[in-house]
């Protein structure tokens, strides 16, 4: 007798093909498809009447700079999907990666499902993944005047620049970062005699 997550997996083998990879992991299955692919992928599974994934529940970015502890040598910027077939109760998650590091570029998947677009602005925000054919892709967390993209791994704890409200301007400014980057190092106490 087949699982519910077999029945899926072959589903997912017949409609797309060799046009991802699968991993079945802890119960789910996680499709890896190339930047190139990633549209008609997902409007496959969007259209086709075996998979019927109607809704897309998230989309986020992700920086893989120092997955692994640095062993990681994939690309470094990714997308990842969560999709729902209400009708036939699946679920999957899809993970496409950019195909270029220096500027992160995947098409948009509003024409497919309008749900996707504030998910987009969010990517594109926090890691400056850019999202083409997207009609309105603008800054939706951080503020207008913010530099750089705050989740990349690389992006500095206190950031670039600060703002502050000045009195005699009457106005916010910004200005470049004023804070020292320290190290903090735990004291240990050591005594022969502690707690006892």
């Amino acid at each position: 007798m087949t699982t519910h997550l077999e029945k899926l997996q072959t589903a997912l083998g017949t409609a797309l093909g060799d046009r991802v990879t699968t991993v079945v992991a802890l119960g789910e299955i996680t499709l890896t498809v190339k930047a190139a692919d990633y549209y008609s992928v997902m409007q496959t599974l969007r259209d086709d009447k075996s998979l019927g994934f109607d809704q897309l529940i998230d989309l986020c970015g992700v920086d893989y700079l120092s997955y692994g502890d640095g062993a990681w040598d994939g690309q470094r910027f990714a997308a990842v999907v969560h999709l729902l077939s209400v009708k036939n109760n699946w679920r999957v998650r899809v993970r496409a990666f950019c195909a270029d590091d220096d500027m992160p570029l995947l098409p948009s998947l509003t024409p497919l499902w309008r749900a996707v677009n504030w998910y987009e602005r969010e990517a594109f925000d926090m890691y400056g993944i850019l999202f083409e054919n997207h009609n309105d892709l603008r800054r939706i967390l951080t503020d207008y005047g913010f530099i750089g993209h705050p989740f990349r791994k690389d992006f500095p704890v206190s950031g670039y620049v600060e703002m502050r409200y000045d009195p005699e301007q009457k106005r916010v400014i910004y200005q470049p970062v004023t804070i020292e980057p320290r190290e903090n190092v735990p004291r240990v106490i050591r005594e022969e005699n502690y707690g006892k």
